[in-house]
């Protein structure tokens, strides 16, 4: 089954998750390594969403002004 194409809203709520999890201290050892790894994953993936609507929005902004 493919996997369904996550959203910005929905990896932000992941990344939330996680953090309370690590907080919380409801991890072990070995969760924490594939937690961690997993949340570098989403914070880039947040990152380059972030830079790819600023550059369309820029893109747009520019052809309106023309």
């Amino acid at each position: 089954m493919p996997k369904k194409k996550l959203s910005y809203n929905e990896a932000i709520t992941e990344i939330e998750e996680i953090l309370e999890q690590m907080e919380g201290e409801e991890l072990d050892v070995d969760e924490l390594s594939e937690k961690v790894k997993r949340v570098s994953e989403l914070v880039r993936y947040c990152r380059n969403k972030l830079k790819t609507t600023e550059e369309e929005v820029e893109k747009v902004l520019k052809e309106m002004e023309e």
